[in-house]
């Protein structure tokens, strides 16, 4: 079971790293053509914030257990992640884009699993 938990970890991680750093760097207009329409919905301002949780979301469901500081933290994460994507499914049910949400849950199955591994199933210490 660690070692599933590891590699969704990673996953994660890898996943959330390159999205949150591609908002981060990129404006919505340059990135609208990959992303889609829903960039508009979001102000430029709200858009780097999710970037930043993407990437804050995706260093914090790895790093604090593989240096072993503070590792209740990648659990906590994982949640933010959760709750990242039920913004994103949020925003993409209001806006009728229910194709975009099939990319949303898998990566919440992921944080969830994560979650729920590093919480219930192995705790971190």
């Amino acid at each position: 079971m660690n070692t599933a938990l590891w590699i969704v970890q990673g996953l994660l991680a890898a996943m959330f790293l390159m999205a949150g750093l591609m908002k981060l760097a990129k404006s919505k207009e340059e990135l609208k053509p990959k992303m889609g329409d829903w960039v508009d919905a979001v102000s430029t301002p709200g858009f780097k914030i999710i970037g930043l949780l993407e990437f804050l979301g995706a260093v914090g469901v790895v790093l604090p257990m593989a240096i072993d500081v503070l590792p209740i933290l990648t659990p906590v994460a994982a949640i933010g992640l959760v709750m990242t994507m039920l913004g994103a499914m949020g925003l993409h049910i209001q806006r009728k884009e229910y194709d975009a949400i099939k990319k949303n849950i898998p990566l919440l199955l992921f944080a969830l699993f994560v979650a729920i591994g590093r919480l219930i199933l192995l705790p971190v210490n």
